[in-house]
């Protein structure tokens, strides 16, 4: 301040340019600060595990789950992020009932926290010959991935109930014709997941110890926070009067987070995984408990 001063009072030009690029490296250094704090969670920088689930509403459900399930690849792919499908279970008509993917990069999980809860779609349905317009439900889950075996130990065989049955949909003649898909029970904690979309029996119970890793490291961070909401907030049914943010394509466009209020009219880029605004808006929220990063793209 002082050296900005003396360069004004002396109208020192080449002063008042140095004083500008050490304000400009000091704007990075908070920045790189402000953003470093709000992934600063223990598992922020580890990889995520994301499940999509549609809600009621048949086909325009289904649908709009795997509208979801593209956002979040092209979101991914924006950041140069891995992707490994872990289970999909096609629709009757169109779409997904539900499908869980791993995300590989730096900070996957401390981003894709910020999108767990149910999201919400209104327009005018395809599959609707009357052309009426149509509200449907998604959830979306986020699970932290650690390679780390020793964060919750060896899982006794005793502990789990393994079953096995014939994958459906889309796969191949090999997929579709043997007991390849796997269904794992957490018998102490009641936990199923399960895995089949790869070729194996083999492949599809690593895939599915994989999940159930992650879903009793939630756990055990739940119980030692003593809320569940400390990972992936409430698991709330995918319904009415539970949605983060809405994706309204008809009668106008727009989207809009419901705990920040950031909104933008841009639907299209929202849904082709121009997400960065909307996390990180959610992200300073939880960091700061205001949702001072929000505002109108």
């Amino acid at each position: 301040m002082e050296l900005a001063e003396l360069a004004q009072e002396a109208g020192d030009s080449e002063m008042a340019a140095g004083v500008e690029q050490e304000l400009g490296a000091l704007r990075d250094a908070y920045e790189r600060e402000r953003t470093a704090l709000m992934f600063s969670g223990q598992y922020d920088a580890s990889d995520a595990i994301v499940s999509i689930s549609a809600g009621a509403g048949g086909t325009e459900a289904t649908d709009w789950a795997e509208m979801l399930l593209r956002m979040y690849l092209r979101w991914a792919e924006r950041h140069r992020f891995n992707t490994e499908l872990m289970d999909r279970l096609d629709g009757e008509e169109a779409g997904i009932k539900s499908a869980t993917f791993a995300v590989h990069g730096r900070r996957a999980y401390g981003y894709l926290r910020a999108e767990r809860g149910v999201h919400r779609l209104v327009r005018i349905s395809p599959y609707d010959s009357q052309k009426r317009r149509h509200t449907t439900f998604a959830l979306v889950e986020v699970l932290p991935e650690v390679d780390d075996v020793d964060e919750i130990g060896e899982i006794p065989e005793d502990d789990l109930r393994v079953d096995t049955y014939r994958a459906s949909g889309a796969g191949g003649q090999h997929v579709n014709k043997t007991d390849s898909a796997v269904r794992l029970t957490h018998l102490p904690s009641g936990i199923v997941v399960q895995s089949q979309n790869e070729r194996s029996q083999h492949q599809n119970r690593e895939l599915a110890m994989r999940v159930l890793r992650a879903r009793l490291l939630e756990r055990r961070i739940a119980e030692r926070e003593e809320a569940i909401a400390a990972l992936r907030g409430e698991h709330v049914e995918a319904g009415w009067g539970n949605q983060i943010r809405s994706y309204v394509l008809h009668p106008y466009q727009m989207v809009k987070d419901h705990r920040t209020d950031h909104e933008t009219s841009d639907t299209g880029a929202v849904l082709d995984g121009d997400l960065d605004r909307f996390m990180l808006a959610e992200l300073e929220r939880l960091a700061t408990g205001s949702a001072s990063g929000a505002g109108v793209a």
